[in-house]
């Protein structure tokens, strides 16, 4: 299947949305959360990649990022692969998920040969290209705003699946390992 839009330069940085099946509202709980801020972090720390920023919402990620090793794609293909089916999991293990019956039925699709399987993220990650500071700024505002236009908070920073607290106090105190934009930086490998 192709998508309008595609990772051409596999070594720039992206803004990237990562979007739930179905838009089903997972990251409601805190186990699921940890799932992908581990995740992130092991991508950084094995993978090569530097996340600029990042929002976690109920039913999606948005990241800014660049892969060292300039293999965004595969990156991601493999974050997507390890997170989908250890959530799933974890969803059919959570006997305390009200939803999980539910959540497992919208995820659910049966192949032609009638094989079970699991369909958690959308396959598409609608990348945007980062060419310019200028745009990398604009769409870290928008990631960093992201709970504030959506009611949860009152100022980006309060908000815990967010590098918004590392741009406010210039340094590491989230969840997840984020390199800070420069404001004068225009490369960033």
């Amino acid at each position: 299947m192709a998508y309008a839009y595609k990772i051409a330069d596999g070594g720039a940085v992206y803004f990237l949305t990562i979007t739930v099946n179905k838009w089903v509202d997972v990251f409601t709980r805190k186990t699921y959360c940890d799932i992908i801020t581990e995740s992130l972090n092991f991508c950084v720390e094995k993978k090569g990649l530097i996340i600029f920023g990042y929002v976690l919402m109920s039913n999606h990620l948005h990241l800014l990022v660049q892969a060292r090793n300039e293999d965004l794609s595969d990156v991601l293909r493999d974050f997507k692969k390890f997170t989908s089916g250890t959530i799933v999991k974890a969803i059919e293990e959570n006997k305390q998920e009200s939803r999980r019956d539910w959540m497992l039925w919208l995820f659910k699709e049966t192949g032609a040969e009638g094989k079970v399987s699991f369909q958690f993220w959308k396959p598409d990650n609608n990348p945007e290209v980062c060419y310019q500071l200028t745009f990398m700024w604009q769409k870290l505002n928008y990631i960093h705003n992201n709970p504030v236009r959506a009611g949860i908070v009152q100022k980006a920073e309060e908000y815990v699946y967010s590098s918004a607290q590392e741009y406010v106090f210039g340094k590491q105190v989230g969840r997840v390992k984020v390199a800070l934009l420069d404001s004068v930086q225009t490369t960033y490998i």
